[in-house]
C-alpha cells in the first residue's frame, strides 16, 4: 500500500484542526470578531455531520473529498482522492469500534485493501485525531487584522453570513497565546501542518448560518510547491452516521505483520 501516505496526505491536514478560538487582530471588525469566535465554539460542540472537500494542495495538486462524523457512537469516514500526479488514486480512513482502519484501491502482496491499527480502545491520541471537526479552525480566521463581512450568500441551499480575512501563521500563533497548554498544543499541531507545505500567510472565507453553524470554510495560501487553495463545505448536522468496518478477508492487521517480521 505504497499510495496510502501520499493519497492521505491532505486527510492528516484536514483531521488536525485546532479545538479552541484564538484572540482578535488589532483591526478587524469588531461584530464580524464576535459571530467568527461564535462559530468557532460552536464548532467545538460534539455533533455528527457530513462535509466535503474540493481545492488544491502544494504536494497533491487537485483533489477532492468527503467525510462523516457520528458521535453516537463515535465513528468516522474520510475519503480523499488526488486526480493527478505520482500519487494519484483513493484513499480512506475508517474509524469504528475503537480502530482505525487505512486502505486504497491498490492491494498488498497478500492481495488486501486494507491495514487495520490496533484493538478496540487502544488507539488513544490518533483516534481523537481522526474524530476531529476541521470547522475547528474557524477560529484562526479571528486573527485577521482585515476581518470584515463580505455579504450574505446561500450554500448548500442555507442563508449564510460570508466573513473573510487574511493572517500570517505568525499572527495565528500569537493569538493563541495565554491559552491552556492543551489547546495551544493541539493549535500548533495544526498550523504545523500547513508550514509542512511551506504556508505561511492564510486567506480565509467563512460562511456562518444564523444558528452559528459553519457551513463552509475556504482556506488560500502559496507554499513551496504551489497554490493551497481548499473549500470545505458542511452538512447533515445532527443525523445519524453509520461506518462499517472493512471486511476481515481484505484487512491485514498490522501489529500482527511486525510480529512476523520480526520472527
Amino acid at each position: 500500500m505504497r499510495s496510502a501516505v501520499g493519497v492521505l496526505g491532505l486527510s492528516v491536514l484536514l483531521v488536525s484542526g485546532c479545538a479552541a478560538v484564538g484572540g482578535t487582530g488589532s483591526g478587524g471588525d469588531s461584530s464580524a470578531a464576535a459571530a467568527v469566535t461564535r462559530a468557532a465554539e460552536k464548532a467545538e460542540q460534539p455533533v455528527s455531520l457530513r462535509y466535503r472537500t474540493n481545492g488544491r494542495t502544494p504536494e497533491e495538486g487537485r483533489i477532492r473529498g468527503e467525510a462523516a462524523i457520528g458521535t453516537k457512537p463515535q465513528v468516522m469516514s474520510l475519503k480523499s482522492t488526488v486526480l493527478s500526479g505520482p500519487d494519484k488514486g483513493t484513499g480512506e480512513f475508517r474509524f469504528v469500534g475503537g480502530v482505525l482502519y487505512i486502505g486504497t484501491g491498490e492491494a498488498d502482496e497478500d492481495g488486501k485493501h486494507w491495514v487495520r491499527f490496533g484493538k478496540p480502545g487502544a488507539n488513544g491520541g490518533m483516534s481523537d485525531k481522526v474524530r476531529d471537526n476541521p470547522a475547528h479552525e474557524t477560529g484562526f480566521l479571528a486573527a485577521a487584522d482585515d476581518l470584515k463581512k463580505a455579504g450574505s450568500e446561500t450554500v448548500g441551499g442555507v442563508r449564510t453570513d460570508h466573513y473573510a480575512g487574511t493572517a500570517t501563521i505568525d499572527e495565528i500563533r500569537a493569538s493563541y497565546e495565554g491559552k491552556p497548554t492543551k489547546i495551544r498544543q493541539r493549535t500548533e499541531k495544526s498550523l504545523a501542518q500547513y508550514e509542512k507545505l511551506g504556508v505561511d500567510e492564510l486567506t480565509m472565507d467563512l460562511w456562518v448560518d444564523a444558528e452559528d453553524r459553519t457551513r463552509q470554510l475556504r482556506m488560500q495560501g502559496f507554499g513551496r510547491r504551489g497554490p493551497l487553495d481548499l473549500t470545505i463545505t458542511f452538512s447533515d448536522f445532527g443525523k445519524p452516521v453509520t461506518v462499517k468496518a472493512p471486511p476481515a478477508s481484505d484487512t491485514m492487521d498490522l501489529a500482527e505483520q511486525l510480529r512476523k517480521a520480526a520472527d
